[in-house]
């Protein structure tokens, strides 16, 4: 196995607003499958696309460039033009277009920057809109069946400009009492009641993913016998239930392996390995940018059909790229505008200057 390739199977975050020379030559050594940036890649709209093209120059092979940019506090763009209106707000909104008009406008922006995969649509069912459990303002309906019909238009919106879509987070955080940023969630359902509830809007859209992102929960269902064992690790979710039983041969990649909930539970080799070896393709390191070279020497010791069976699945998804646009700050700037227009059109002209607060208290994930 040429060592090049085995870091097609890390997805890596990256330290700085600018590839500083130490990390340009972990990255050009290692040659991770794809990189993921959070705020603190971002400064300013020129900046951002320089440190994607730079990530771009120093792959061998087109590397997923991805991000976080749902809508509300978990916009990353937000930080240098305007906040898109949330899930949640596009759902009570009740009116499809606009729903269709931001994965259309989420693609437009992210196509300019150079970003080829979009982490969402979240496909959680907000039982509780206050729920402490970090999806506060994420989810796309309050049943399955409204989830599966707000979520899939903009997903299909999101697809048509060319962006990658990344369905999350599978099996199903709806249940948990925590936020796994913290620590490991254990959600207690039955099979019986995750196939009617959770389960429905991943089975109704895995034909229209691009890829899926496995979540770090506890499932007593799939895995009695290994307790506080979390769901993106796990062989009987990943391997068995969504690999063999949905039959499901698209890009998987782990949440974060740098949260709390997996952090308390599994040491960081013994992490990396069963990432793989259960049904994921990538595993993602977030933050610890550092521990990626210690990764990638874990990777190397993965059996050859494990390895070769992910590769395929991320050659395949890549053959998918669309060429970023050509950049343009005006380009930018005017798809900006339309973005305060849908943000208008969603909450009206009062409630659209009230931003989401950026302080963490609520979860973790709108800070990074």
């Amino acid at each position: 196995m040429e060592e090049r390739l085995i870091g097609q199977m890390l997805l890596t975050g990256v330290p700085g607003t600018e590839l500083d020379p130490d990390t340009a030559r972990r990255f050009k050594k290692l040659q991770p499958g794809g990189f993921i940036l959070f705020g603190r890649n971002i400064k300013s709209p020129a900046q951002l696309r320089k440190l994607i093209d730079d990530l771009r120059d120093l792959s061998d092979i087109e590397p997923i460039i991805t991000i976080d940019q749902e809508g509300g506090r978990v916009s990353r763009l937000r930080l240098i033009g305007n906040e898109p209106p949330n899930a949640q707000e596009l759902r009570k909104k009740g009116d499809r277009n606009l729903i269709k008009k931001h994965g259309h406008l989420t693609g437009e922006i992210l196509r300019i920057f150079g970003f080829n995969l979009d982490l969402c649509p979240v496909l959680d069912i907000s039982y509780d809109d206050e729920a402490d459990n970090s999806l506060k303002g994420r989810c796309y309906g309050t049943t399955p069946k409204e989830v599966i019909d707000n979520a899939s238009v903009f997903n299909r919106a999101l697809r048509s400009e060319g962006i990658l879509t990344c369905g999350k987070h599978f099996p199903g955080y709806a249940s948990a009492e925590c936020d796994p940023h913290h620590e490991l969630p254990v959600i207690t359902k039955t099979l019986e009641e995750m196939e009617a509830t959770e389960l429905l809007p991943f089975r109704a859209l895995l034909p229209d993913l691009d890829s899926l992102m496995t979540c770090h929960s506890h499932f007593t269902c799939w895995d009695a016998d290994r307790p506080r064992w979390p769901a993106s690790l796990s062989e009987n979710i990943v391997g068995q239930f969504l690999r063999n039983q949905l039959a499901y041969d698209g890009l998987v990649m782990s949440d974060d392996l740098d949260m709390g909930a997996i952090l308390n539970e599994v040491t960081f080799e013994e992490t990396i390995r069963t990432c793989i070896e259960c049904g994921n393709d990538l595993a993602m390191i977030c933050h610890r940018v550092e521990l990626v070279e210690e990764a990638h020497k874990v990777l190397q010791t993965l059996p050859h059909p494990v390895v070769d069976d992910a590769l395929v699945r991320i050659e395949n998804t890549k053959k998918k790229f669309v060429s970023p646009d050509t950049w343009s700050e005006e380009k930018f700037r005017e798809i900006d505008g339309r973005i305060w227009d849908l943000r208008v059109e969603t909450l009206g002209e009062e409630r659209a200057k009230i931003l989401s607060v950026e302080d963490g208290k609520r979860s973790p994930v709108e800070l990074y």
